[in-house]
């Protein structure tokens, strides 16, 4: 279930139930219809009886958030997805599922892992369409509490199908409750995902502070500034820069959002909901909405180091020596090394203990392991896959650096310089301007490569980067990603994207047509 934390009253959820029909099978003489053998149970609410008030759209709405926080989402299975298959991860599980991600050989046959994502991101489609559906006919005491509403539901389905469009291509978009949908082509689903964040922009609130009704004071919704930002980020992925650059300056005027001084607080419990997160899914074990119901994410058991977790991935070190090609001015390595690597070096705690003195004598000593997101200052050992550390989906940071990049690709390249600096400027690394005056449009490019690979290693965001830059149709672009990570060797064209599901193939009345190379 997916929390929306309250400043001051919690709200309970309640799931959105469809009508339980009871069907008698009699053995009678008697004449009896096929309507008097079919009853709604009175103790269950029922689609018609149910979208009715201010709470009603409410708890409707809840609903649609939950899958953002189950395990084919963004409880383990889409950060692994997203993760698996850029050059600062190494997919090491010997769970062939998991394993198969890094080495583009996942099989649309496969159970789990791809499938499960798939499953769970068309639920939030669906939950998000049944909003969109019955809401607007509800006859509200508050039209602004019903813009909000429908603001989010928008956002939501927006955010589901981008994740859908962008990781299996060509997919079904729904925007209707029918559970049988075509296939669209992508450009088509880009285009839904535009305009369901047009839509949520213009509905929604820069925050939740100044509403007294449902939702007053609540963390975790949907704002403005986060369909601002994932509005820019799609027209940014279609290549619509100027578009994508008048959304991102959007976001940086609305002076909402800045840098946290302490990199390392956008992965922590103590570091939740701040001034640099502007869209993250909620976990808190503590606020369970149905008895023996958690929660809470499997990310730092799944990404965990031996012994504290599962270890089914680890850094590059690829990744680690790129940390360490630029000190700071003060000649220190890279704050964001130590915030993203457990590695053996003097005084480096892993879960409160040594981390040569856990690992002498093991083939673990000279390795290097993922610190982001675990709860190595809170906890002793990630192996109970309860962990409460929100996933921070959309970083002001990151809106900074895709702003950059607009600028330099429509011929900004010194303006580019500024927003670069902002993100530096956070973790001591000298002036760009003085190390590295005057770069072209495609050193910029480059450059802008080089910023993300370090600012969101194991964010899940570098393989779509490579994707979209054009590298994988690149020969000696590609060449240079097998030479940081071998598992690049496996990729063949096509493989960019995740294959359909055989299921969605086999129970869809529709024709579906599988990915290329499947």
């Amino acid at each position: 279930m997916y929390l929306i934390k309250l400043k001051a009253n919690k709200m309970k959820y309640k799931a959105i139930k469809y009508i339980t029909m009871i069907t008698l099978a009699i053995t009678t003489f008697s004449c009896v219809s096929d309507d008097d053998l079919v009853q709604a149970d009175p103790n269950v609410a029922t689609e018609e009886s149910f979208w009715k008030t201010d709470e009603d759209a409410i708890k409707g709405l809840n609903a649609a958030y939950v899958p953002l926080s189950w395990f084919g989402m963004y409880a383990r299975n889409t950060n692994l997805m997203l993760d698996g298959r850029g050059d600062d991860v190494r997919t090491v599980s010997r769970w062939d599922l998991m394993g198969n991600i890094g080495v583009f050989n996942v099989s649309p046959l496969a159970g789990d892992i791809t499938n499960w994502a798939f499953i769970d991101c068309y639920k939030g489609v669906s939950f998000t369409n049944q909003v969109l559906k019955n809401v607007p006919a509800i006859d509200m005491k508050d039209q602004a509490l019903k813009n909000r509403i429908l603001g989010q539901a928008y956002f939501l389905r927006g955010l589901y199908l981008f994740h859908a469009v962008n990781m299996y291509k060509n997919v079904p978009v729904p925007i209707d409750v029918n559970p049988f949908q075509a296939q669209k082509p992508q450009a088509e689903g880009w285009a839904q995902v535009i305009a369901d964040f047009k839509a949520a922009v213009d509905l929604l609130p820069l925050d939740y502070n100044t509403s007294n009704t449902l939702d007053a004071g609540q963390l975790g919704r949907a704002t403005k500034g986060a369909a601002m930002a994932y509005l820019g980020k799609a027209y940014l992925f279609n290549k619509d820069f100027e578009n994508a650059k008048n959304m991102f300056k959007l976001v940086i005027d609305s002076e909402k959002y800045r840098l946290m001084p302490n990199y390392a607080d956008n992965f922590s419990i103590a570091g939740e909901n701040n001034a640099e997160s502007i869209f993250e899914v909620q976990f808190n074990q503590s606020a369970s909405l149905i008895s023996g119901y958690r929660i809470t994410t499997g990310r730092a058991a799944t990404y965990g180091p031996p012994d504290f977790g599962f270890t089914d991935i680890q850094p590059t070190f690829t990744l680690l020596n790129e940390f360490r090609e630029e000190k700071t001015v003060s000649n220190q390595d890279d704050p964001r090394l130590d915030a993203t690597i457990f590695y053996n070096r003097p005084g480096m705690k892993i879960y409160g203990q040594d981390f040569a003195t856990h690992y002498a004598n093991t083939p673990y000593l000279n390795d290097i392991f993922c610190k982001k997101y675990q709860n190595t200052d809170t906890k002793t050992t990630d192996t109970d896959f309860i962990s409460e550390i929100n996933e921070r989906l959309m970083r002001y940071s990151d809106v900074l650096l895709m702003y950059a990049e607009c600028l330099n690709e429509t011929g900004d390249t010194q303006g580019a310089y500024t927003y670069i600096q902002k993100v530096r400027d956070r973790v001591n690394l000298p002036n760009l301007a003085t190390v590295k005056p005057n770069m072209t449009k495609e050193q910029m490019r480059e450059q802008i490569g080089h910023e993300r690979f370090l600012e969101f290693a194991l964010e899940g965001h570098r393989f779509d980067d490579i994707r979209r830059w054009g590298w994988l149709e690149d020969e000696t672009k590609l060449d240079w990603l097998e030479s940081r990570d071998t598992e690049f060797k496996g990729y063949k064209p096509g493989r960019e994207y995740f294959p359909i599901p055989q299921a969605e193939m086999d129970t869809n009345k529709f024709p579906i047509t599988q990915n290329d190379s499947y």
